[in-house]
């Protein structure tokens, strides 16, 4: 759908002063026709349209005999069956003459806010400007976004502490692929920004855009520590939790390992015996009396030997600080001491 809007310039939020000289053409959620009216009506070549709709296109700035073309990386959500995604989308902005053409082929929480005028803060009042605001609420949005990601990281984490299943270790693997994708959109981005302070054909015309600029540059590179620093600790929690699953394995095996040998003992036994072999006291009408005697002494020191282990490594846990489910309580129970003044 392509809409045509008139920003407004303002100094506050509810203030408006005059509209800004030049048109926004905003195209989203485009389809067939749309581009060929994008083509026809304002000369767009096919081949930038056909890059903007590229998923994997990277940001970069271009010139044209008619016009200037960028294309930036914007953070989009989605939700489906396995929860909400996180990815990034191209955008094309061109810059025709006195009309800003921005190109997204879906929808965008960037463009919904200067489309409702939510951010007027930002310099609106040339064409270069508006595109910097664009480009600066794009990094506020992938910043917001990235502090979602690690609160829902640490969710995971917990449910993960609980139980292991393998919904949260998909989710952790979802959580991954978007800071992947946000990792590659924020470097391209930086690239683009990094050009814009020395290409020819985009003037900035005030010395408050070129310090928005320089704001955008540092406010991108924080958003590209904050996403390595997560996929960093994210990484490391994914391989902890892997050998956490292999040490589990580990002794599940060695349990099995245990049962198949003490099943195998009475059949080795019966089958031995049962070879015309003579069997002491196979005359004697009560000795399944001592039989039983003996497997209920046999179990009752099993069970005592358990239980005895069992209560030496609660002591040597105490000992050694580890939390049990009794201090857990204890501590539970204690009560929070005032921080000092």
């Amino acid at each position: 759908m392509i809409t045509i809007r008139k920003n407004l310039m303002s100094l506050n939020p509810g203030e408006i002063i005059q509209e800004a000289p030049y048109t926004w053409v905003d195209a989203r959620n485009i389809n067939r026709d749309d581009i060929t009216q994008l083509e026809e009506q304002y000369q767009i070549s096919s081949e930038l349209l056909a890059d903007i709709m590229d998923q994997d296109e990277q940001a970069r700035i271009e010139k044209e005999d008619d016009y200037v073309a960028l294309i930036v990386r914007l953070p989009a959500m989605a939700d489906d069956c396995k929860g909400i995604n996180q990815y990034a989308v191209p955008l094309g902005i061109v810059l025709i003459r006195d009309t800003v053409i921005t190109i997204c082929q879906s929808d965008s929480i960037v463009l919904e806010d200067f489309a409702k005028n939510r951010y007027r803060q930002y310099p609106v009042q040339t064409m270069e400007g508006f595109v910097l605001s664009i480009l600066g609420r794009a990094v506020m949005v992938y910043i917001r976004l990235l502090k979602y990601i690690n609160r829902q990281k640490s969710q995971v984490e917990e449910q993960l502490h609980k139980s292991i299943m393998n919904y949260e270790l998909i989710q952790l693997l979802q959580i991954q692929k978007s800071l992947t994708y946000f990792s590659t959109s924020l470097a391209t981005n930086e690239a683009l920004l990094e050009r814009l302070l020395r290409t020819p054909y985009f003037r900035l015309a005030s010395e408050e855009e070129r310090d928005f600029l320089d704001d955008v540059i540092t406010d991108n590179k924080q958003a590209i520590e904050m996403a390595n620093i997560y996929s960093s600790i994210l990484t490391g929690t994914m391989d902890a939790f892997a050998s956490v699953i292999g040490n589990n394995m580990n002794v599940i095996m060695k349990r099995l390992t245990i049962i198949s040998i003490s099943l195998m003992f009475p059949t080795f036994v019966t089958g031995f015996y049962g070879m015309n072999v003579e069997l002491p006291f196979q005359l004697n009408h009560f000795a399944w009396i001592g039989i039983l005697a003996f497997c209920g002494t046999s179990a009752l020191i099993g069970g005592m030997t358990l239980s005895d282990r069992r209560n030496a490594r609660l002591v040597q846990r105490s000992v050694t600080g580890i939390r049990t489910p009794e201090k857990e309580k204890q501590r539970k129970k204690r009560k929070k001491l005032p921080l000092p003044d």
